[in-house]
Protein backbone atom coordinates (compact mmCIF):
# COMPACT_ATOMS: atom_id res chain seq x y z
CA UNK A 1 0.00 0.00 0.00
CA UNK A 2 1.28 3.56 -0.76
CA UNK A 3 0.03 6.13 1.64
CA UNK A 4 -0.51 9.60 -0.42
CA UNK A 5 -1.14 13.13 1.14
CA UNK A 6 -3.63 15.73 -0.63
CA UNK A 7 -4.03 18.70 0.38
CA UNK A 8 -7.33 21.01 -0.07
CA UNK A 9 -5.95 24.45 -0.14
CA UNK A 10 -8.26 27.43 0.06
CA UNK A 11 -7.77 31.11 -0.57
CA UNK A 12 -8.50 33.88 0.98
CA UNK A 13 -11.93 34.15 -1.64
CA UNK A 14 -13.12 30.44 -0.76
CA UNK A 15 -11.60 28.66 -3.73
CA UNK A 16 -9.79 25.57 -3.96
CA UNK A 17 -6.90 24.72 -5.84
CA UNK A 18 -6.95 21.97 -7.81
CA UNK A 19 -3.79 20.71 -10.55
CA UNK A 20 -3.63 19.11 -13.33
CA UNK A 21 -0.86 15.73 -14.03
CA UNK A 22 1.33 16.71 -17.06
CA UNK A 23 1.85 14.73 -19.72
CA UNK A 24 4.37 11.17 -18.72
CA UNK A 25 2.75 11.09 -15.34
CA UNK A 26 0.74 8.81 -13.49
CA UNK A 27 -3.25 9.86 -14.26
CA UNK A 28 -1.60 12.28 -16.81
CA UNK A 29 -4.82 15.11 -17.97
CA UNK A 30 -6.74 14.31 -14.80
CA UNK A 31 -7.13 16.97 -12.08
CA UNK A 32 -6.09 16.36 -8.35
CA UNK A 33 -5.94 17.95 -5.01
CA UNK A 34 -1.67 18.30 -4.63
CA UNK A 35 0.20 16.28 -2.53
CA UNK A 36 2.81 13.78 -2.84
CA UNK A 37 3.94 10.41 -1.14
CA UNK A 38 3.92 10.33 2.68
CA UNK A 39 7.94 9.34 3.50
CA UNK A 40 8.84 7.49 6.69
CA UNK A 41 8.05 9.22 10.04
CA UNK A 42 6.40 11.83 8.44
CA UNK A 43 2.26 12.71 9.40
CA UNK A 44 -0.03 14.21 6.66
CA UNK A 45 0.66 17.75 7.76
CA UNK A 46 4.71 17.30 7.29
CA UNK A 47 4.24 15.81 4.00
CA UNK A 48 1.75 18.43 2.09
CA UNK A 49 3.80 21.23 3.63
CA UNK A 50 6.58 19.91 2.04
CA UNK A 51 5.33 18.72 -1.06
CA UNK A 52 3.61 21.95 -1.96
CA UNK A 53 6.67 23.58 -1.58
CA UNK A 54 8.73 21.37 -3.58
CA UNK A 55 6.11 20.99 -6.28
CA UNK A 56 4.62 24.32 -6.26
CA UNK A 57 6.82 26.92 -4.35
CA UNK A 58 3.42 27.57 -2.03
CA UNK A 59 3.53 27.66 1.66
CA UNK A 60 0.54 26.40 3.01
CA UNK A 61 -0.95 25.80 6.62
CA UNK A 62 -2.97 22.30 7.15
CA UNK A 63 -5.70 22.85 9.83
CA UNK A 64 -8.16 19.62 9.51
CA UNK A 65 -8.19 16.56 8.25
CA UNK A 66 -10.97 16.16 5.65
CA UNK A 67 -11.17 12.05 5.17
CA UNK A 68 -9.47 9.08 3.78
CA UNK A 69 -10.08 7.13 0.95
CA UNK A 70 -8.58 3.40 -0.19
CA UNK A 71 -8.18 3.47 -4.18
CA UNK A 72 -6.79 0.40 -6.20
CA UNK A 73 -5.26 1.36 -9.33
CA UNK A 74 -4.95 -2.01 -11.06
CA UNK A 75 -3.09 -4.16 -7.93
CA UNK A 76 -1.84 -0.96 -6.84
CA UNK A 77 -3.39 0.24 -3.43
CA UNK A 78 -3.33 3.81 -2.73
CA UNK A 79 -4.84 5.58 0.57
CA UNK A 80 -4.94 8.91 -0.02
CA UNK A 81 -5.45 11.02 3.13
CA UNK A 82 -6.94 14.25 2.27
CA UNK A 83 -6.53 17.24 4.60
CA UNK A 84 -7.87 21.07 4.46
CA UNK A 85 -5.41 23.66 4.09
CA UNK A 86 -5.24 27.49 3.81
CA UNK A 87 -2.59 29.26 1.47
CA UNK A 88 0.35 30.92 3.19
CA UNK A 89 2.19 32.36 0.34
CA UNK A 90 4.74 32.06 -2.72
CA UNK A 91 4.01 32.28 -6.49
CA UNK A 92 3.01 29.48 -8.03
CA UNK A 93 5.72 27.26 -9.84
CA UNK A 94 4.52 23.90 -11.63
CA UNK A 95 6.33 20.49 -11.35
CA UNK A 96 4.55 17.95 -11.91
CA UNK A 97 1.62 19.76 -13.24
CA UNK A 98 1.00 21.46 -16.58
CA UNK A 99 -1.95 23.75 -15.24
CA UNK A 100 -3.75 24.54 -11.67
CA UNK A 101 -6.52 26.59 -11.21
CA UNK A 102 -8.27 27.97 -7.75
CA UNK A 103 -12.27 27.01 -8.13
CA UNK A 104 -15.09 27.27 -5.85
CA UNK A 105 -16.18 24.29 -4.49
CA UNK A 106 -19.80 24.12 -6.68
CA UNK A 107 -17.71 23.90 -9.83
CA UNK A 108 -15.22 21.01 -9.05
CA UNK A 109 -17.89 18.81 -11.04
CA UNK A 110 -16.84 21.06 -14.36
CA UNK A 111 -13.06 18.96 -14.12
CA UNK A 112 -12.35 15.59 -14.87
CA UNK A 113 -10.25 14.18 -11.44
CA UNK A 114 -8.06 11.06 -10.87
CA UNK A 115 -10.50 8.45 -9.23
CA UNK A 116 -8.58 8.60 -6.04
CA UNK A 117 -10.18 12.32 -5.66
CA UNK A 118 -13.61 11.72 -6.37
CA UNK A 119 -14.58 10.88 -2.96
CA UNK A 120 -13.33 14.94 -1.68
CA UNK A 121 -14.50 16.12 -4.62
CA UNK A 122 -17.97 14.75 -3.86
CA UNK A 123 -17.99 16.17 -0.35
CA UNK A 124 -16.56 19.52 -1.17
CA UNK A 125 -19.42 19.69 -3.70
CA UNK A 126 -22.20 18.06 -1.47
CA UNK A 127 -20.37 20.89 1.51
CA UNK A 128 -20.76 23.64 -0.84
CA UNK A 129 -24.92 22.73 -2.06
CA UNK A 130 -25.56 22.79 2.00
CA UNK A 131 -23.89 26.25 2.06
CA UNK A 132 -26.82 27.38 -0.49
CA UNK A 133 -29.72 26.54 1.57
Amino acid sequence: MIEVAAAIIENELGQILIARRKKGKAQEGLWEFPGGKIENNETVEECIKRELLEEMNIEIRPYESFGVNDHYYGSTHIRLYAHKAKYVSGELMLVDHDQCDWVYSRDLGEYEFAPADIKFVKKLIGNSLEAMD
